[in-house]
């Protein structure tokens, strides 16, 4: 994979995103379907910033409808009036698959009937040898750093092999935002081995020592690990805990959805983290907004989908 300039913010991912090479031409997302308003208003926005232009699916009567409502203007852009749901993802897909989109984004779909077109093999873009996760991007607020946390909305109760290929697409979405040796943390309640009653503590053991055999390549992994020593170094010092992954991790990997979910929450809520958030894994970046992301956190999702789009080795 080539090197890149380090993206060390949210507002140095969205220099990059503007980015769009010696063409000069914005990247399109497609977005099935569209008749809902958070969605349009984020295609419109990521098009005013110059991040990206909307190709609308849908029921384009409803679209206009609620476009009008909101006063957003969709005049300038591609419509295709499409009101099934499968068929408006099917189209999604395959405007990706002939070189008019880059990026697709859920609308008025749910999450299941979008991935289920994504990775359909013979009509989607699976990648050969990768699974899908949901990777969201955010600065620390502790020092502001730019961070990776997965998988807080597709993968359930992973397996430790499963969280090999989470960590792999983590790992790979961190090199493409410029961490060269990105350092990653595999959570769990405590940095002890409690087996079996806390099987994500052997998880982050075994993922550690495959780390160490070459696994995941210029990477440094460090697992079982808590939260507190994995982002804070005052909290790494205070324990003593010597490991150039403590305190310092990119990455945070958690151990199931449901400790994915409340953390991306508290991040977004209680902190107030705006959360660049992508499904990755497929040829294509999949943006997946939910209703409760600000209107900043869908910009930025955009944003981060583009940046990885332009990236793309696959």
């Amino acid at each position: 994979m080539a090197a890149y300039t380090p993206i060390t913010s949210l507002e140095g991912l969205v220099q990059a995103a503007l980015d769009h090479g010696p063409g000069g031409t914005m990247p399109k997302v497609a977005i099935a379907r569209s008749a809902e308003g958070f969605v349009l208003r984020a295609g419109l926005e990521a098009f005013a910033q110059g991040v990206a232009e909307p190709v609308l699916i849908g029921d384009m009567e409803e679209t206009r409808r609620i476009a009008d409502e909101r006063g957003l203007d969709i005049s300038p852009f591609r419509q295709i009036h499409i009101t099934d749901d499968e068929k408006a993802v099917f189209e999604a897909v395959q405007l990706f698959r002939h070189g008019e989109a880059q990026l697709i984004m859920k609308g008025l779909v749910s999450t299941a009937t979008l991935l289920k077109a994504v990775l359909n093999k013979e009509t989607g873009v699976p990648h050969p040898s990768r699974i899908l996760s949901h990777v969201a991007v955010f600065e620390s607020p502790l020092d502001k750093r730019l961070m990776i946390m997965t998988d807080p909305g597709v993968n359930i109760a992973p397996t430790l092999q499963r969280k090999v290929d989470i960590l792999k697409n983590a790992l790979d979405v961190a090199r493409k935002l410029g961490m060269e040796e990105p350092k990653a943390a595999i959570l769990a309640a405590t940095e002890k081995i409690n087996y079996p009653a806390m099987p994500a503590t052997l998880d982050g053991d075994i993922l550690t020592k495959m780390a160490r055999q070459g696994e995941f390549g210029n990477a440094r992994v460090l697992g079982p690990l808590s939260l507190d020593l994995a982002v804070s170094r005052e909290a790494a010092a205070t324990k003593r805990f010597n490991d150039p992954v403590a305190g310092n991790a990119d990455i945070l990997l958690t151990p199931n959805i449901e400790a994915g979910n409340v953390l991306y929450k508290s991040l977004s809520t209680l902190s107030g983290c705006t959360m660049a958030a992508v499904v990755v894994g497929s040829r294509v970046p999949v943006v997946v907004p939910s209703r409760g992301d600000s209107d900043a956190s869908k910009f930025h999702s955009i944003a981060l989908a583009s940046v990885l789009a332009k990236r793309s080795d696959s």
